[in-house]
């Protein structure tokens, strides 16, 4: 059932592909670039108080953006194309957040990821269009690790633009930076009664476990980019998958989203 309904999700991202704008191609990220070296740490945290405070920056990610605003002459193709879209996803995100700091949470603010709020090629689009329209139906599984919600449970935001010619390592890298992270992925190769071990695993993965199958199965993901030192457990495959809870308070340098507690009925009643 699981399977079917992701077939059907899948043709209709297909069939609204078709009504996603096209995006201009040969954007300059080297603003964004320089953004984010300067507000980013390694942990991926942003300091979203001090570019809050720092106006001429706030419109320099402005001015960034407002490179997508126009219907192309050129559409973005290929590794463009991606790499734009990457960019756009997370640019766009910061931009909200920046734009309602202090909040605790993305998920506190009205349509976070469904709003039609961001101009890219002559249409107003979300960042959800941005990734599940026009993003995973091209690059799949490999969009998991690079675009970021904003939640300390995301991937570790990467302190650089992503560019046509270093996406795909730069993907595979921000995999591998993922699985080291302990508090977002970790593992027990000792685990059960037959010891055979546990991955405790990012709820991302249930949540798009379509886009892991065949050979980019999530225990293939895990045996390419997870921690050497479980190696031998990830070779055998025998282990457990476990999925963490997710953490969605505010990925602030500071301490704005660390006490957040995600109520899920927020938006039911």
């Amino acid at each position: 059932m699981k399977r079917l309904l992701f077939l059907i999700l899948s043709c209709f991202a297909l069939l609204t592909r078709a009504e996603m704008p096209d995006v201009p191609a040969n954007i300059d990220h080297a603003p964004l670039d320089h953004l984010l070296q300067h507000y980013v740490d390694d942990k991926g945290m942003v300091d979203y108080a001090g570019w809050k405070n720092t106006p001429e920056d706030v419109e320099a990610l402005k001015t960034y953006l407002a490179q997508f605003a126009p219907e192309p002459e050129t559409p973005a193709e290929g590794d463009d194309l991606i790499a734009s879209l990457i960019n756009a996803y997370n640019a766009f995100t910061i931009e909200f957040i920046l734009d309602h700091y202090p909040v605790q949470s993305i998920r506190l603010l009205d349509d976070p990821f469904d709003g039609n709020r961001h101009l890219v090629g002559g249409k107003k689009i979300s960042v959800d269009d941005i990734e599940h329209n026009i993003m995973r139906p091209i690059i799949g599984w490999k969009a998991h690790s690079v675009v970021v919600c904003a939640a300390r449970s995301c991937p570790p935001l990467l302190d650089r633009a992503y560019t046509a010619d270093t996406w795909k390592e730069k993907m595979e890298e921000r995999h591998r930076v993922w699985f080291a992270r302990e508090d977002l992925n970790s593992f027990e190769p000792d685990h059960g009664w037959r010891n055979t071990g546990r991955a405790n695993i990012s709820r991302i993965f249930r949540w798009y476990e379509g886009d892991y199958t065949g050979e980019n199965s999530i225990k293939n993901i895990l045996e390419r980019f997870g921690p050497s030192a479980y190696k031998d457990m990830f070779e055998a495959g025998e282990y457990s998958i476990r999925y963490k809870s997710y953490d969605w308070g505010l990925n602030d340098q500071g301490t704005t989203g660390e006490d957040y507690r995600h109520n899920p009925l927020r938006g039911v009643f």
